[in-house]
């Protein structure tokens, strides 16, 4: 049974999230991301009861990063997911169905640079650096090595896995790796030697969307919008009462509180479509295209589609 935290609201704030019962079975369906709490509002809508108010029976799959998840979408294996723009674009492109439907969280301080055993970016050069393909963490690599004028020569890059880089730097398989939170700080609390090199902070904001099957979402639009409210309260929610989301969300991770609430303070849960969700998005088209991994033309305006947030939030788009 969904634990109803959010009844320890007063009952005037409490009601605006409380929408009547309905006599019919909650709608089932499935989402899919990674495990981390930057993608706190899928994790806090069924924690907190969101789903459930809004009549959901919410099943939420998780995998080795939220972009991996977001193929699933394709062939509507799933109904929405929750990762990075160039993953996005890229399941847009071998299915044109695949859209993102809002910005869920940006990325402030959330992506590293992390080495062992060197100093600093200059002495990285001739090393092996892992970098997960098709993720946020190649889009992060691509855009250090665009801000800092680097060659892509000078380093060997290494396909790895988000969960499996810790291990593969301690196994001295390579000696860096560019990733997201969790994964720098608990690499420089398990690896003696192991520092960041660089953060995000310092190149680029990244951002996390929420997709789905554009097929699926018009052809059930009222569980759409049920979908979308759940999350726009998750988001809500977790603004105005940053406990007890911390709460939901280290339970569902079966992970340390203060460790959640510290690696939360490092992003900004957004739940939006504006300016810069336009942008962000260009940017990962622009680097796809430079890789030549675009089989053919794709536009912001193809990989984002607005009217699902715009059914239920119409403040919240402002593009």
């Amino acid at each position: 049974m969904l634990r109803r935290s959010i009844l320890a609201l007063p009952a005037v704030a409490a009601g605006a999230y409380i929408l009547p019962a309905s006599a019919q079975a909650p709608t089932k369906i499935t989402i899919a991301t990674g495990v981390d709490p930057s993608f706190a509002q899928f994790y806090v809508a069924k924690e907190g009861g969101f789903f459930e108010r809004n009549g959901l029976d919410v099943t939420v799959n998780t995998g080795p990063s939220g972009s991996a998840m977001i193929a699933f979408l394709i062939g509507n294996q799933i109904n929405s997911a929750y990762g990075a723009e160039q993953a996005g674009v890229s399941a847009h492109v071998r299915d044109p169905n695949v859209v993102a439907v809002a910005e869920g969280v940006a990325l402030m301080r959330w992506l590293s640079v992390v080495g062992r055993g060197v100093e600093n970016m200059e002495a990285l050069k001739g090393k092996r650096v892992g970098v997960a393909r098709g993720t946020g963490s190649e889009t992060f690599w691509l855009s250090v090595v665009s801000r800092l004028g680097l060659n892509q020569a000078d380093y060997t890059i290494v396909n790895v896995e988000a969960p499996e880089m810790v291990a593969a730097m301690e196994r001295g398989n390579i000696d860096a790796f560019v990733v997201w939170e969790p994964w720098p700080t608990r690499a420089m609390r398990a690896i003696p030697g192991s520092k960041i090199l660089l953060s995000n902070d310092q190149i680029a904001i990244q951002s996390n969307y929420i997709y789905m099957n554009k097929g699926w979402a018009e052809a059930n639009r009222a569980t759409t919008e049920r979908l979308m409210r759940s999350l726009v309260q998750a988001t809500e929610f977790t603004a105005s009462n940053r406990d007890q989301a911390v709460q939901q969300v280290a339970r569902f991770l079966r992970q340390d509180r203060a460790f959640i609430a510290e690696l939360m303070g490092k992003v900004e849960y957004r739940m939006n479509l504006t300016s810069d969700s336009v942008a962000f998005m260009q940017r990962a088209i622009d680097q796809l295209r430079g890789m030549n991994r675009l089989d053919r033309p794709v536009t912001t305006d193809q990989v984002i589609w607005k009217e699902p947030l715009s059914w239920v939030a119409p403040d919240r788009v402002k593009i």
